[in-house]
């Protein structure tokens, strides 16, 4: 399969994928703006923060499957990928010790003022007396919003540091926060009205888009400390701002909203000279240990896709169709009896949404479940019966 790798991807990796009959196209110097041209004749695209627009979808006339490598898929447009049928897969819970990391290494930097400290030695000043104003972080409350494969890596780590964990998730219950050891909190607003630090790790959907915003932001205690390794667009960037410009609280960012479409470039954004703002360049993955993880994760995905067809992680599959009837075909394993069967539905006006057939040991028998769509005519159940000598059996279930 014509395979194109948009960003950067070891030698190695690369080699395993030729190694698997891809036929590998890389530029991971592509701009966003190169892409659609660069995807005309691929089948796989393979992105890791790039963004993968219309324009690329709609140029990629053989694209079957967009890979993230990665986590989050935001930055890929999956509503026109779901309409043109190519699948959408990501690599999720290969980062999540390399974000933790970079969750501790905000605090104890915000903490420790640790930029400045390197900052006055580069400037050949030295300051113990004001340096050594830290509160230190033992005892302290963290608040852990999102308790997915990221989330809970920084618990531990939180645990390890004699943190007390709070946290809030929508699928959180009371049994998980007593396997983990934590507090659950049933309302996020008492999360950041009791929680010392907030940290955030929450994937970008409607439901997130601005989840942490002004009020959230009001109920944090005095000189608390706000981190976002996640989706800059989960935060109200400007009610961040000016919570951070009026030295109510502080913040460890490494994401923003809006964020730069390339890798390098200038960047402004009215929060990066407040004194109480510490950042990096989205750079929580970006660990040698997280990117081998990544890569492995990739070639796996393809080398699945192109031994099977199945795709792995992949996150643009309906979770319902709007199937309300099931068809149980039982039939001897010949040929032209499932043709024959589609045949009958078609005729029927009924439109198929999924379709599986198993074949029993032996291969003599096999059983097709196929889901419809449209009022099912009662003759077809009897016409299928009666219409074909290898049909062994036929029932239809309403979908509930």
């Amino acid at each position: 399969m014509k395979t194109l790798i948009a960003d950067k991807f070891s030698q190695t990796h690369l080699g395993r994928l030729m190694s698997l009959g891809c036929e590998v196209a890389y530029h991971p110097g592509a701009s966003v703006a190169e892409l659609p041209a660069l995807a005309a004749e691929a089948e796989i695209l393979v992105v890791r923060g790039k963004k993968v627009t219309t324009a690329t979808l709609e140029a990629g006339r053989k694209l079957a499957l967009v890979l993230r490598a990665g986590a989050g898929v935001n930055t890929i447009d999956i509503k026109t990928a779901s309409a043109r049928g190519i699948f959408v897969s990501n690599c999720p819970g290969k980062n999540s010790i390399a974000v933790a990391e970079l969750v501790f290494a905000l605090l104890l930097a915000i903490d420790r003022r640790i930029p400045e400290n390197t900052a006055a030695l580069r400037a050949g000043l030295w300051n113990k007396k004001e340096f050594s104003k830290a509160d230190g972080v033992f005892g302290k409350t963290l608040g852990v919003v999102g308790v997915g494969s990221i989330g809970r890596e920084v618990i531990r780590r939180a645990q390890a540091f004699g943190l007390r964990v709070i946290a809030w998730s929508r699928s959180l219950t009371a049994a998980v926060a007593a396997e983990l050891e934590i507090e659950r909190r049933e309302n996020v607003d008492d999360l950041f009205r009791e929680a010392d630090i907030v940290t955030v790790h929450l994937a970008l959907k409607e439901e997130t888009r601005k989840l942490v915003n002004a009020v959230r932001l009001g109920l944090m205690k005095p000189r608390a400390i706000f981190i976002n390794t996640s989706r800059g667009e989960v935060v109200d960037q400007a009610a961040l701002r000016e919570a951070v410009a009026a030295g109510r609280i502080r913040a460890g960012l490494d994401v923003f909203d809006p964020e730069p479409a390339e890798s390098e470039g200038p960047f402004s954004d009215p929060i990066l000279p407040l004194p109480n703002f510490y950042g990096t360049h989205h750079i929580g993955a970006s660990t040698e240990q997280a990117q081998e993880a990544i890569a492995d994760e990739t070639v796996r995905i393809i080398e699945t896709f192109v031994k099977t067809g199945l795709v792995l992680n992949c996150v643009n599959l309906a979770a319902r169709t709007p199937a309300k009837w099931q068809l149980v075909v039982r039939h001897r394993d010949r040929v032209g009896v499932l043709a024959y069967v589609m045949g009958e539905i078609r005729q029927a006006g009924l439109n198929i949404e999924e379709v599986q057939n198993v074949i029993f040991d032996g291969a003599l028998a096999a059983s097709c479940r196929i889901q419809l769509t449209g009022k099912v005519p009662s003759a077809l159940v009897e016409t299928l019966r009666a219409g074909n000598p290898d049909i062994i059996g036929v029932d239809l279930l309403q979908i509930i």
